[in-house]
């Protein structure tokens, strides 16, 4: 069985939790902040028209905003709440609700891989630690060979980004460029966030 994540935790001991998230984004987004920049980034990697996967769509601000640049998305969350939403907010891309830990986007019809994967929001830190290694793998096998997986997470949330970047490569996702932002400032020892631009590459430790 797999171990439950920080967030459904959350969503298990306060049941209103994923609706307040929702309208948080809602709000701000109405007041026209700017919540594109992970889409920006991913889409400045792709040629238009390729195929996207939001991995920890939440209620699919990325996701959304990629589709709606010309790119076909599919995007996946555990959350049923936030899936409603991302239908609700941004029709058009495919929404599933799904664990990334059991991530088989073939047997849910979906078989063609993805040009680029984009996992946003800091979902890395709110992941079982258990289920981080395979997750990992997961994305690994739904990348296109060539693509690229933009990962980004804070640091003090109790994944630190080394011990990250060696679970990538023993997953078979090698380090390409490292920032610190999402507006592209480069990486830093003492940063205090991380975006990793990983690439497919070998097979993964004791995978295929």
């Amino acid at each position: 069985m797999v171990e439950q994540s920080a967030w459904a935790r959350m969503s298990t001991e306060d049941p209103g939790h994923s609706a307040a998230y929702v309208e948080r984004f809602r709000r701000l987004a109405a007041q026209g902040m700017d919540l594109a920049g992970e889409a920006r980034l991913v889409d400045a990697m792709l040629p238009r028209g390729s195929r996207v996967l939001d991995a920890g769509c939440g209620p699919g601000r990325v996701g959304g905003w990629l589709a709606g640049a010309g790119h076909t998305v599919v995007g996946v969350d555990g959350d049923p709440v936030l899936i409603a939403a991302a239908e609700a907010d941004h029709p058009g891309p495919r929404w599933i609700v799904g664990d990334l830990a059991e991530l088989d986007l073939p047997a849910a019809g979906v078989p063609e891989p993805f040009d680029a994967i984009v996992c946003a929001g800091n979902v890395m830190t709110f992941l079982a630690p258990s289920t981080r290694g395979e997750v990992l793998r997961r994305l690994r096998t739904h990348l296109a060979p060539g693509g690229r997986a933009a990962i980004g997470f804070g640091a003090g949330r109790g994944y630190p980004f080394e011990e990250f970047l060696d679970d990538a490569r023993a997953a078979g996702l090698e380090p390409d460029v490292l920032l610190s932002t999402w507006d592209l400032r480069p990486y830093a020892p003492d940063a205090d966030f991380l975006v990793a631009l990983l690439v497919r590459v070998g097979a993964p430790a004791g995978g295929s």
